[in-house]
């Protein structure tokens, strides 16, 4: 399971290639710490991740994960809005190239998106996340 950790975002970033993926993931970093105004942290190995939300299943089962993050990958940049993308078809046309997963945005380059409505869709994600479960800082 994902769980934070005590590495230094900062230091994370500083070690990602190549300096392409590096500069992409710095500027991702700077939209996030923007739109939610919370400090970064890592979560596992490779997610940057901000706020955690509390969850409780039908099941029962109970647990923490990030609110929102993302993860500078190789092949593309992750982007994680936790409620899904499934609602949000109207802002993802208006973004730019990308590639979609349950929970995942793919984006290929930064530059080739509109960062404005990224925001957008960070924050409305942000929004519905804490109409479902308690979302918090850290």
């Amino acid at each position: 399971k994902t769980q934070p950790t005590s590495e230094h975002v900062d230091a994370f970033l500083a070690g990602i290639q190549p300096p392409r993926r590096r500069a992409q993931g710095e500027a991702l970093k700077a939209i996030f710490d923007e739109v939610t105004g919370w400090q970064a942290c890592m979560w596992g190995a490779s997610i940057v991740g901000y706020g955690r939300y509390d969850y409780t299943y039908d099941s029962g089962r109970t647990g923490s994960f990030l609110a929102t993050g993302f993860s500078p990958r190789k092949a593309a940049l992750s982007i994680y809005i936790m409620p899904g993308y499934q609602d949000y078809g109207e802002i993802l046309d208006r973004l730019g190239p990308h590639k979609l997963g349950k929970a995942c945005l793919y984006v290929s380059r930064l530059n080739a998106v509109d960062h404005d409505v990224l925001a957008e869709l960070i924050q409305t994600g942000l929004r519905d996340l804490g109409e479902r479960w308690p979302v918090h800082p850290h």
